[in-house]
């Protein structure tokens, strides 16, 4: 009977507030206190993924489900519709992704643009062959209405600038739903340095590693359409030129912590994380283990290790700043935290290290709608 009544007052404390499901609440406490057994954890992680908008800023499972006979040295199959829905999962940001070739000549380029337009389409096609249970959200407001509804969101997302020839290519992929697209992957490219660049390879001279001349009218250009600038997988030098130029937030949408992962020249120094936090940015943890630990060997990574950079950033710049993209079917994935299934048990971990409802909610979602959302408003004044 005690354990019954610990844990009807767990759930009170959510304080779920009417039809708004993605307002905080400020009369959350911190569920952190309380002695619960693991299975009241979870009966409270179910009912904060009821009212939270719950997100994963990137998965690359397009790759995967429209290519299902391709050699990958990655595991696969960890994102569905009906594996988000068990996980408590509302959307995800689904990425066309690109491997970085050839960029100096018009036919590599050329042809790297109609490779992904023909991607994003053909994954639109298969989202509406799925229309009962998943649909393409164009907008924040969409996002709102389908978390109502009870749908999985898909938002369209571009791994890897290469495909943007020009311009007019970035008001192509808006129309089309695109709405983040990450500069570059790892790699030069047309539009800046990638985190793993060679000192005598970029792209043009006096540039320092960091946005080419186009690339600055590409980022212009993405915020005036409301269009997410998304920083992962660009190098250090490419991040300073974006913030110094930016006018909207931008996200990081799979990074981590270089604090507790040095080696990892993908991961975010705590001045960068300020930096972002700073334009009022948001960094999305990824999974994979290569991101996460120098120290444990790679069976060993699990849920802990992950939380371990969820709260590395959330004591260095405030919750408000931080939430997850796995990279699910890309390399990510620890024990644990395996598939979009078993989200949960990463609510739960937050909630014994003493985050609140109000934390998670803005973790799992509020976060990166309010960046959503205020690159919507800037690109408005443009319409």
């Amino acid at each position: 009977m005690k354990r019954t009544l610990v844990i009807v007052a767990a759930l009170t404390l959510l304080c779920v507030c009417g039809a708004q499901a993605q307002e905080h609440c400020g009369k959350c406490k911190k569920s952190g206190a309380l002695n619960l057994t693991d299975a009241q954890y979870m009966a409270l992680a179910d009912s904060i993924h009821k009212v939270a908008i719950s997100f994963d800023t990137h998965v690359d499972t397009p790759t995967y489900t429209l290519h299902p006979d391709g050699h990958y040295t990655v595991a696969k199959g960890q994102v569905s519709f009906e594996l988000m829905r068990r996980g408590g999962q509302d959307g995800a940001f689904f990425a066309i992704y690109l491997d970085q070739g050839p960029w100096q000549n018009q036919k590599s380029l050329d042809s790297a643009y109609n490779w992904c337009h023909n991607e994003l389409q053909s994954w639109k096609d298969y989202v509406s062959l799925h229309s009962d249970e998943a649909e393409v959200a164009y907008s924040t407001d969409d996002v709102y209405r389908l978390k109502k509804e009870g749908k999985r969101i898909v938002v369209l997302c571009i791994e890897n600038g290469y495909p943007v020839r020009t311009l007019e290519d970035l008001d192509e992929f808006y129309k089309m739903g695109v709405k983040y697209i990450t500069l570059s992957h790892n790699t030069p490219n047309q539009i800046c340095d990638g985190s793993r660049y060679i000192n005598t390879y970029y792209w043009y001279p006096n540039t320092g590693h960091g946005l080419s001349p186009f690339g600055y009218k590409v980022v212009e250009r993405m915020q005036q359409l409301g269009i997410m600038v998304d920083v992962s997988h660009i190098s250090s030098e490419s991040l300073v030129d974006v913030l110094k130029v930016t006018k909207a937030p931008v996200l990081a949408s799979h990074s981590s912590c270089k604090a507790l992962k040095p080696s990892q020249t993908r991961n975010l120094t705590d001045d960068e994380i300020r930096a972002i936090a700073a334009v009022d940015g948001v960094i999305q943890v990824g999974t994979g283990r290569f991101f996460l630990s120098d120290d444990l060997p790679y069976y060993k990574v699990g849920v802990a290790v992950l939380a371990n950079h969820i709260d590395h950033i959330k004591n260095l710049v405030g919750y408000r700043h931080v939430g997850l993209g796995t990279d699910f079917d890309g390399g990510g994935g620890v024990i644990g935290l395996d598939n979009s299934a078993q989200m949960k048990n990463l609510t739960v971990e937050l909630l014994k290290r003493g985050w609140t409802a109000e934390e998670l909610k803005a973790f799992w979602g509020g976060n990166l709608l309010r960046v959503w959302k205020a690159c919507e408003d800037y690109a408005a004044r443009f319409k």
